[in-house]
C-alpha cells in the first residue's frame, strides 16, 4: 500500500492524524498535545501503546476543569505517548508563572502540514506555540515504504529576548496486549538510579540508590512481572553507551525499540505502574510501563532539577535545540543485542 496521512475524528470531536505505511500505523491526537495515541505493528495487528481505563477525554468537553494541573493532566491522560515540555513532573513557578504538571506542550492543540505523501514515503510536520512560555515546538514524523522504522525529529525554539530554562522528554507508555510477563527489556544503559522521593505502594527499590542495570539486588528489572504481582516504581536509566532500549514480547514474537541522541537526552525515566497504586488515578487497575528519553532528572519539576542536578536545558534568545529519534519494530522471541543510530537492529540469538 502507499504511504499516506488521513485526518480522523475520534469520539465526538477529537481531531487526529493517522500516518501509515505497509508495516506501521500511528494515530496522533492533534487536539491533545500531538500525543501518539496508537502505534500499531501491522504484521502482528497489535497496538503497543497503553490505554487508560478512563479513556479519551475530548478537548471540547474541557481539559482544564480541575483546579490543579496534575488532576487536569491525568484526567486528560488517555495513555499513549506524550512529549513533556517545558516542564516534567510537579508544577512549579518559573519567571512569574506556574509551569503545569508535565508541561504545556502535551495539553495544547497542534497544527500540521503534510510535506510528502507518495507510494515511497509519508512525512508530516506538527507544531505548537506555547502560551505561558515563549517557545515553539515542532515535530517531523516520517515513514517509508516497506520499512519498520518511524523517524522523528523534534525542535524547540526560545522566542524570548532572555535565556530560558526547561526540561524536555518523551513519555511512551506500553500496555496490554503487548505488555505481559513475556516481555524483556534490553538497553545499553549501565545504571538505574532510583528516585529519591517516590516510595510507592509496592516499590522494590531503595530510595536514591544506584544499581548496575539490570539487577537491583536479586531482582532482574529487565523482566516484567505478571498482572497479579503488583509493582510501582520510578527510576532513571543513565550512562548510555549510545542511547537505545527495546521491549520484546517473546510470546508474541515481536518487539519495539527506540534510539535517540544521548547528547540531548542523556537519561531515560523508568516508570512502572503494575496494578499497584491505590486511589486516584490508577485505583490498582493500571498495568503499564514507560521508558522515557529525557534531558533532565529527577522528574520533580524544573525548579527541583535546577536545584538538585543542574541537568536542565538553557536556551539563549532565539536558540533552537533538536533531537532525532527512531522507533523500530522487529520480529524476535529473544530480545535484542543492540540498535544502531539508524534504527537497524541486531537480534539476540538466544
Amino acid at each position: 500500500m502507499a504511504c499516506k496521512a488521513s485526518e480522523r475524528i475520534l469520539g465526538r470531536t477529537m481531531r487526529a492524524l493517522e500516518i501509515e505505511n505497509d508495516l506501521i500505523s500511528t494515530t496522533v491526537l492533534l487536539d491533545k498535545g500531538a500525543d501518539i495515541y496508537r502505534l500499531i505493528y501491522k504484521p502482528k495487528d497489535t497496538d503497543v501503546m497503553w490505554k487508560s481505563p478512563w479513556g479519551l477525554k475530548e478537548a471540547a468537553r474541557g481539559f482544564h476543569a480541575a483546579s490543579d494541573s496534575i488532576t487536569a493532566w491525568l484526567e486528560a491522560y488517555a495513555g499513549g505517548w506524550q512529549v513533556l515540555f517545558p516542564n516534567g513532573g510537579f508544577a512549579n513557578t518559573y519567571k512569574g508563572v506556574e509551569l503545569g504538571y508535565h508541561g504545556a506542550a502535551s495539553m495544547k492543540a497542534w497544527d500540521y502540514e503534510v510535506l510528502q505523501e507518495s507510494a515511497a514515503a509519508i512525512e508530516v510536520r506538527l507544531s505548537a506555540r506555547l502560551s505561558r512560555s515563549p517557545y515553539t515546538i515542532e515535530r517531523w514524523m516520517r515513514l517509508e515504504a516497506r520499512c519498520p522504522i518511524m523517524r522523528i525529529r523534534e525542535r524547540i525554539t526560545n522566542h524570548a529576548g532572555e535565556p530560558m530554562d526547561c526540561m524536555w522528554s518523551h513519555h511512551p507508555a506500553f500496555g496490554a496486549p503487548f505488555l505481559s510477563e513475556h516481555c524483556v527489556i534490553d538497553t545499553d544503559a549501565r545504571v538505574l538510579e532510583s528516585d529519591d522521593q517516590y516510595a510507592g505502594a509496592a516499590n522494590p527499590l531503595a530510595l536514591g540508590t544506584e544499581y548496575n542495570w539490570p539487577l537491583a539486588g536479586s531482582l532482574d528489572l529487565s523482566t516484567i512481572p505478571p498482572p497479579n504481582q503488583p509493582r510501582d516504581l520510578l527510576g532513571y536509566l543513565k550512562d548510555f553507551e549510545s542511547g537505545w532500549y527495546s521491549i520484546t514480547n517473546r510470546d508474541l514474537g515481536f518487539g519495539i525499540g527506540f534510539t535517540w541522541d544521548k547528547d540531548v537526552f542523556p537519561y531515560a525515566w523508568f516508570w512502572q505502574e503494575l496494578n499497584s497504586s491505590p486511589g486516584f488515578p490508577f485505583y490498582k487497575c493500571a498495568y503499564v510501563i514507560a521508558i522515557e528519553p529525557a534531558s533532565s532528572i529527577p522528574g520533580h519539576g524544573l525548579s527541583a532539577v535546577m536545584e538538585k542536578t543542574g541537568s536542565h536545558l538553557t536556551l539563549q534568545p532565539g536558540e533552537s535545540r533538536e533531537v532525532e529519534m527512531n522507533v523500530v519494530f522487529f520480529d524476535s522471541r529473544a530480545g535484542l543485542k543492540r540498535i544502531d543510530g539508524d534504527g537497524n537492529v541486531r537480534i539476540d540469538a538466544h
